[in-house]
């Protein structure tokens, strides 16, 4: 048997990636693949803990350009990071895996606050664990709120789910030219203002030696095949 990559991960999933072919909310279907693409991997052994955004239901910064007051969109971002995250539960359940979501924001007829050590049991026990509520705090992307938990429970890696193949030179939308990087350093992607996840989630990732792995999840099997240790996407470390 191949050895895998990876024994406990940190996927960090936009909620975007809900939406499917609209523009707002949760498809059904879309959020059905998802939790089967998940329910395979862990299938095999792998300890998982997720992240998932909430803009598909509402952007803190969108809501803050409006006009709105900055900590209460960012409040409102971290709430619909919480539907997200009982949505994603209830199709992992559906499909026969225990499942567990944590809240950085108590509400506990909802869910359970977020707690390190009973984060790390449930993984240890075989369950999944989805953090919802960002860091807690405005002023924080969800893509650190994942590279903190990621160090909070120990991951092996931090895995970003996006809609593109991985990190490249340039927008590939706009620029076709642009090359895709298979692997780069922290730094560079600051220096460089590689947007594909925050530069704060990647310096907080490279202090604390934490590789980062930016791949598309639309891609059916990519978790898998990074798992398994064949060159998926681009992987930021030093």
């Amino acid at each position: 048997m191949t050895p895998l990559a990876y024994r406990r991960i940190l996927l960090k999933l936009s909620g975007e990636a809900l939406v499917g072919a609209g523009d707002y909310g949760i498809d059904p279907a879309v959020l059905q693949a998802m939790a089967q693409e998940i329910v395979e991997l862990h299938s095999q052994g792998i300890e998982i803990g997720i992240v998932i955004g909430g803009g598909n239901i509402f952007r803190g910064l969108k809501g803050a350009a409006q006009g709105m007051d900055r900590v209460s969109a960012d409040q409102m971002g971290m709430l619909a990071t919480v539907i997200n995250s009982l949505a994603l539960q209830d199709s992992l359940e559906n499909l026969g895996i225990v499942t567990r979501v944590q809240t950085a924001i108590p509400m506990q007829t909802v869910a359970e606050p977020f707690i390190r050590r009973r984060a790390i049991r449930h993984l240890e026990k075989r369950r999944i664990v989805i953090f919802a509520g960002g860091t807690g705090s405005p002023f924080f992307s969800t893509d650190t709120a994942a590279a903190l938990r990621a160090k909070e429970i120990k991951a092996d890696v931090l895995m970003k789910g996006t809609k593109v193949d991985g990190i490249y030179t340039a927008d590939p939308v706009t620029n076709p030219t642009a090359s895709m990087f298979e692997r780069i350093d922290y730094m560079d992607v600051v220096e460089r203002g590689l947007r594909v996840i925050d530069s704060t989630a990647v310096t907080f990732c490279m202090e604390n030696s934490i590789p980062i792995h930016v791949f598309n999840f639309k891609v059916r099997g990519n978790l898998r095949r990074i798992i398994a240790g064949e060159q998926i996407g681009t992987l930021i470390n030093r």
